[in-house]
């Protein structure tokens, strides 16, 4: 395969990479393969952490330590994953980081793949940015998979092969694009509305909000998001839609986790440095929400029948803290509702919003929503 794409921490990054494959690559006459984590959303996958090959069944081995991920690959139970669907709709061939062996058995991956197909260009991507955080920011909430994937990226054998792309600076909600801008280097790549066409149909269902945005601006969405449970405010500038290159050794020298992570050899191991250095780990923070949420869905275990009132006054109250629009996945948490409103949500936001990703939700004042079905 001529290309290789590390989606930097998996989930949306991985679809932001199938994306950038049509913007900078389109004249290739063949896909990328794109390795990446399956990491979801708890509202998706109610297991906290990373998947491991071992919690699929049907992968395809690639390399001794390296598994591709088919669309007809299967989650065991309890586990879920949206990575085999993923792999379904696109057209590019999908790869599943590891993470149970450290960064050092992230980096023998790379070191795998990059021998066996002997790739022209790799590229490693990150949707927001917070690949360039220090590790000391106040706002950052999920640095561990993007540290061990700049670890393994900048020991790889290829590392100085290996280009590092951010796009939508700040669109994940973490480090801010004025934090951001001065780590950032110069832009190779502004997505336009042709660039989304390639993944829109994805976009229906997957759950990414970081993705979803960079869709979202390229289409032209201006404004302030809420996302996440915390309701977070993410501006949609002008900034959003592009793609900048940054030096990938100066962000791992400058990235204090991923260097007290780069040998590392068991995630627990990693999990430990993280905790050190920033205090918890973003699976210490769904092993304690997993708890909370699973209380919570069984006592919300459908749709309810109110729904377009509850809706209703989110949406006003949203509009009275200036924001413009919000995620499905940001109103279904706040809302209470179980994992399986997502789908709901995004098909009552296709009746007003056919202009955006279903998954993204323009706020309007006296919007009439459709009751559910029942």
């Amino acid at each position: 395969m001529k290309r290789l794409i590390v989606a930097a921490g998996g989930g949306g990054d991985a679809v932001a990479a199938a994306m950038l494959h049509g913007a900078l690559y389109a004249a290739d006459d063949e896909p990328a393969l794109i390795l990446t984590y399956s990491w979801d959303r708890l509202i998706v996958d109610p297991v906290p952490g990373p998947r491991a090959p071992a919690d699929f069944t049907g992968l395809r081995r690639l390399t001794p330590h390296v598994w591709a991920v088919p669309g007809t690959a299967t989650p065991k139970p309890p586990h879920a994953a949206s990575l085999p669907r993923l792999a379904a709709e696109l057209p590019h061939a999908f790869a599943l980081i590891d993470p149970y062996a450290g960064a050092a058995g992230i980096t023998r991956q790379l070191d795998e793949l990059a021998a066996h197909f002997t790739p022209d260009t790799i590229d490693l991507l990150d949707v927001g940015g917070d690949i360039l955080a220090h590790g000391d920011e106040p706002t950052l909430r999920s640095p561990l998979a993007d540290a061990l994937t700049l670890a393994a990226c900048a020991r790889a054998e290829a590392a100085a092969g290996i280009r590092l792309l951010v796009a939508g600076p700040g669109l994940d909600g973490e480090l801010p694009a004025d934090t951001l801008r001065p780590r950032l280097g110069p832009v190779i790549a502004t997505f336009t509305p042709d660039d989304v066409r390639t993944i829109a149909p994805v976009l229906d269902w997957h759950p990414s909000e970081a993705t979803a945005l960079l869709a979202a601006t390229a289409l032209g969405a201006r404004g302030l998001c809420e996302v996440r449970d915390a309701g977070l405010p993410v501006p949609l500038t002008d900034e959003g839609p592009t793609v900048h290159h940054v030096d990938l050794q100066a962000a791992y020298a400058a990235n204090c986790l991923a260097r007290a992570v780069a040998d590392t050899t068991t995630l627990d191991e990693a999990e430990e440095r993280c905790r050190a250095i920033c205090g918890t780990s973003e699976i210490d923070y769904e092993r304690v929400k997993a708890q909370r949420l699973s209380g919570r869905q069984q006592a919300n275990p459908v749709v309810p029948h109110d729904l377009p009132d509850q809706i209703r006054d989110f949406e006003r109250a949203a509009l009275t803290r200036g924001a413009t629009h919000t995620t499905v996945r940001r109103l279904a948490e706040a809302l209470n509702l179980p994992g399986e409103a997502l789908i709901h949500l995004a098909r009552l936001n296709t009746t007003h919003a056919r202009r955006l990703p279903a998954s993204v939700w323009e706020l309007r004042a006296g919007k009439t929503v459709r009751r559910p079905d029942r």
